[in-house]
């Protein structure tokens, strides 16, 4: 039997791993195992070097959504978090898990350069948006920033999303419950 994937998607510092975290918790308060699939974390498996060309990004969204359907379709729950900015990212995903729901984080630019502000340097490059921002307004080049989502290149909003989640005003926890509903089709 098929397990499904929640695709928790959005722009950088929209709040995505806070809510996977959160609905990972939830899930295994239900009794409800699942596995999580984190870009930033992937990303440097499929590419030890990442360059963050336009490229890359399109063969890592593949590879990201080859890897949740081949664990969905061996039996396993997937929550996946990863910005994927173009909706047919997202959709390649669609079209390979039976049960797919797709969970969009989304708030405003400035309150997520707000919150992105404030990550420490880890999976993803710390300062992300004022380095983006910085690029555009004076050219400056940061070695191993590639097109920053809200910046560079838009984010494709999905208006067939399974779950809208305003994280300007739901909680972590609010949001995941939301998903949680979403889900309980296929639990």
């Amino acid at each position: 039997m098929d397990g499904f994937a929640v695709w928790i998607t959005g722009l950088p510092g929209s709040g995505k791993s806070t809510i996977a975290r959160e609905l990972l918790r939830l899930l295994q308060e239900a009794g409800v195992e699942a596995e999580l699939l984190q870009m930033d974390e992937r990303r440097k498996t499929y590419f030890p070097k990442p360059a963050y060309t336009a490229q890359e990004r399109e063969e890592a969204y593949r590879l990201f959504a080859e890897e949740a359907a081949g664990l969905a379709s061996g039996g396993a729950n997937v929550v996946m978090d990863g910005a994927a900015p173009r909706r047919d990212m997202r959709d390649r995903a669609r079209r390979r898990i039976p049960k797919f729901i797709e969970a969009q984080a989304v708030c405003s630019l400035d309150t997520a350069i707000d919150r992105e502000s404030n990550r420490p340097e880890g999976l993803v490059m710390a300062g992300l948006y004022r380095k983006a921002l910085e690029r555009r307004r004076t050219g400056r080049s940061f070695e191993g920033l590639g097109e920053v989502p809200g910046v560079d290149t838009p984010y494709e909003e999905n208006p067939d999303a399974e779950v809208r989640i305003d994280t300007e005003t739901q909680s972590p926890e609010q949001a995941a419950r939301s998903i949680l509903e979403a889900l309980r089709r296929f639990l």
